[in-house]
């Protein structure tokens, strides 16, 4: 996580201020519930929102770190030396610092993907305004990186909004899922802390209270959450290889947009790039080995151990800052994305009606030709056309075997566009809605 490729509002819940504050609100909010059940006074709870508009020392924190090696030992004894230490006596009462700490990183979780799902829902208005925009652009698809047969950019926006409408609801329910909280005590037993602390707790912070946790929070919610960000990343990869193709200088059917005054190589001055896709492909490999991490880390030991904790002090930072600013970045690419319809057609047009051979190899079939027969035909005129350079239409038109079966009314019909455009309509009311 580098400022190069972070974003303020994502950096901001992983800093040491917000980690800290949602800490004191954790204890806060369970002395709080402690004094509803008598387990401690109430002018002790009360006096521990004393600190609620101090801003906690991190230097003092990481100081007392440095004698006690324990985080949450180091911010308690900074707590008390604000609020004094005979009214932070009943904090952190029948507590374990898993409390504190798994349940403060999945409120970091939960507001990292608040961020994430807002920037997916600019994301899908980018892609659908530009499917809409070149519903009927027609090019050329392509299978195996080889022309195949006509559609339409409409169509590949599409196609890359129904994924990402798709990652939108993975990553809604892994924000759902990762949104519990515990206050259990040692072992989860809740033998020195009553459940209603941790059902008081996990209101006050926005989260469920855990169904079962030993010492920790388990794990599988964690993998669920970073193998939904790993899927997001990857169709963000997706998105910009397929760009990436389109800006290759014999190709150029798009390009990322070239701002007045930048410059594409310290080298060659006449350099247009495509840098913003191919960053995305890196950043998509930087969450993506977030995945495997996360998974390991559903196995502890017995109850509890820390294994994960150095993981998780990485993943949760890293993956989300470098999600929230690829997915921001892609929104721009799909934005400014200039697209250029003459050379899609001129691309779709290069070898001549090549494309269309599927058409006719089905119309010899209508006609009665066997399909062993007719595939020997198309492909015998269509090997012309790869070859020799040769019309694909012309040589159709000159073969009598061919025209022994199709007139050339029949042939000349088989080579309209309109033919594989006719169910876009349907296509993008599935996608979109009526």
């Amino acid at each position: 996580m580098i400022p190069r490729y972070s974003r303020p509002d994502m950096v901001a819940i992983w800093s040491p201020e917000t980690k800290f504050r949602i800490w004191y609100e954790i204890e806060a909010h369970a002395c709080d519930a402690q004094a509803e059940l008598g387990v401690i006074p109430k002018e002790n709870a009360a006096a521990v929102w004393k600190a609620k508009d101090v801003d906690f020392n991190v230097a003092r924190i990481d100081e007392i770190e440095a004698v006690t090696k324990h985080d949450v030992i180091a911010f308690l004894t900074h707590l008390a030396e604000i609020i004094g230490n005979d009214e932070a006596r009943f904090v952190h009462q029948g507590m374990t610092s898993s409390d504190v700490l798994d349940t403060t990183f999945n409120v970091q979780l939960v507001r990292a993907a608040d961020i994430l799902l807002a920037d997916m829902d600019k994301l899908l208005e980018a892609l659908k305004r530009r499917a809409f925009e070149h519903k009927d652009t027609v090019r050329i698809g392509r299978s195996h990186g080889i022309h195949a047969e006509p559609t339409t950019m409409g169509l590949t926006f599409a196609r890359f909004y129904a994924e990402m409408d798709r990652n939108r609801t993975r990553l809604q329910v892994a924000r759902d899922e990762i949104a519990t909280g515990a206050i259990s005590g040692a072992v989860g037993t809740f033998a020195n802390i009553d459940p209603a602390v941790e059902e008081h707790v996990c209101a006050k912070m926005g989260l469920k209270p855990e169904p079962i946790s030993t010492q920790v929070i388990p794990r599988d919610r964690h993998a669920a959450f970073f193998a939904a960000l790993g899927v997001v990343a990857s169709s963000i990869e997706n998105v910009a290889i397929e760009i990436r193709h389109m800006q290759r200088t014999e190709v150029l059917e798009a390009e990322e947009f070239f701002s007045k005054g930048q410059k594409g190589s310290s080298a060659m001055p006449h350099k247009r790039n495509p840098v913003l896709t191919e960053n995305l492909t890196g950043l998509a490999r930087l969450v993506r080995m977030a995945v495997v991490p996360a998974m390991e880390n559903v196995a502890l030991w017995h109850e509890r151990d820390i294994s994960h904790s150095s993981v998780e002090r990485n993943i949760g930072p890293d993956t989300t800052v470098t999600l929230d600013f690829a997915l921001s970045r892609l929104t721009t690419v799909i934005d400014k994305l200039v697209v250029y319809p003459d050379n899609m057609l001129a691309n779709m047009n290069k070898f001549r009606g090549l494309v269309m051979s599927q058409r006719v190899l089905l119309a010899l079939t209508q006609a009665g030709v066997s399909r062993e027969d007719a595939y020997r035909l198309v492909q015998r005129n269509a090997m012309k056309v790869w070859e020799e350079g040769k019309d694909f239409k012309t040589e159709l038109l000159g073969d009598a075997e061919v025209t022994a079966a199709l007139s050339p009314a029949e042939i000349e019909e088989k080579f309209d566009l309109g033919y594989h455009t006719k169910h876009v309509d349907t296509i993008f009311s599935r996608v979109f809605g009526s």
